[in-house]
C-alpha cells in the first residue's frame, strides 16, 4: 500500500514549548506532534511543519505534514491525534495532499498578529498572550509607519543577526496597526518571514508609538539593512501565528 502525506492544520499554545523545532535539549510542538503520531500509528515519522516560530509564540493554524502507512483516513487524524496530545496543543483539521506538497514550498500568504495590552495595570488573564505596556501610544503614527513595510523590500534590518538565509529579500501584502478596546494590534500578512522579524517590526513600531521614532524614519530604517537601525525585538507573548493561505 502506497503512502499518503497527511497535512495538520495546528493550534498551540506556545508558552511551556521552545518553539516549533525538534530541539535535543528542550521540549518542542513539533516533538509532540511526532510523539503523538508515533503513539497513535506506531510509526517514526517526520513532521515537517510551515513555519518554525520561536519559543513563546502562539499559533492559530501552523502547517504541518507527515508521511503515513496508516489506514486511519486523513480526515480522522485530527480527532485521534487529539487524544494523544497535551491540552495546549491541538489539531483542528487533517487532510491529504499529493505525496509531494511540501508547506515550505508552495506559494502562500502567513499572517501574524502581535498584541499590546495596554493599560495602566497588567491583566493576569493576558499576559501570556499579549505584551503588557503602560502609557499612551500613537496608534495612527504606528499604523503610518507600518505602511512603508507593504511590499518587496530588503528586510535585513528587522532580522536577527546570525540567522542563516540565503536572502533577506520579504514580501509583504499588508501591515496595519489598530485598536481593539485595550489591545494594540500589529497585523502582518506576507509571503514569508525573517527570523525574528515580526517581532522587531513591532518593537520598532512601539517606539514610534512611544514618540521615539517618527513614522517618516521607516524607509530609513528598511534601506539601511542594518539590524542596529530598527527598534527591539518585542517579547514572544505577544506573537500568534493567524493562518497561512495557500493559493
Amino acid at each position: 500500500m502506497e503512502k499518503k502525506r497527511v497535512r495538520l492544520v495546528v493550534a498551540y499554545d506556545g508558552t511551556a514549548y521552545h518553539g516549533w523545532q525538534y530541539q535535543n535539549n528542550a521540549v518542542t510542538v513539533e516533538e509532540k506532534l511526532h510523539d503523538a503520531i508515533f503513539n497513535l500509528t506506531k510509526e517514526d515519522v517526520e513532521v515537517v511543519g510551515a513555519s518554525r516560530t520561536d519559543a513563546g509564540v502562539h499559533s492559530l493554524g501552523n502547517i504541518a505534514v507527515f508521511d503515513t502507512d496508516s489506514p486511519i483516513p486523513a480526515d480522522k487524524f485530527s480527532f485521534a491525534l487529539n487524544q494523544y496530545l497535551p491540552e495546549d496543543i491541538r489539531v483542528l483539521k487533517s487532510d491529504e495532499v499529493s505525496p509531494d506538497w511540501h508547506p515550505r514550498k508552495v506559494n502562500s500568504k502567513k499572517t501574524y498578529e502581535y498584541r499590546i495590552y495596554n493599560a495602566p495595570i497588567p491583566l493576569p488573564t493576558k499576559r501570556l498572550y499579549a505584551d503588557f505596556e503602560y502609557g499612551d501610544f500613537d496608534v495612527e503614527a504606528m499604523n503610518e509607519a507600518a505602511a512603508f513595510l507593504i511590499g518587496e523590500h530588503d528586510f535585513k534590518s528587522f532580522c536577527s543577526e546570525g540567522a542563516q538565509v540565503l536572502t533577506t529579500v520579504r514580501l509583504l501584502y499588508d501591515a496595519k496597526v489598530y485598536r481593539e478596546d485595550t489591545d494594540i494590534v500589529i497585523r502582518v500578512t506576507g509571503a514569508g518571514f525573517l527570523y525574528n522579524m515580526v517581532r522587531i517590526i513591532a518593537g520598532t513600531l512601539m517606539e514610534v508609538g512611544r514618540g521615539k521614532r517618527a513614522a517618516s524614519e521607516m524607509p530609513k530604517i528598511i534601506e539601511a539593512c542594518d539590524r542596529q537601525a530598527a527598534g527591539p525585538t518585542a517579547p514572544a507573548r505577544g506573537l500568534t501565528l493567524i493562518k497561512y493561505e495557500f493559493e
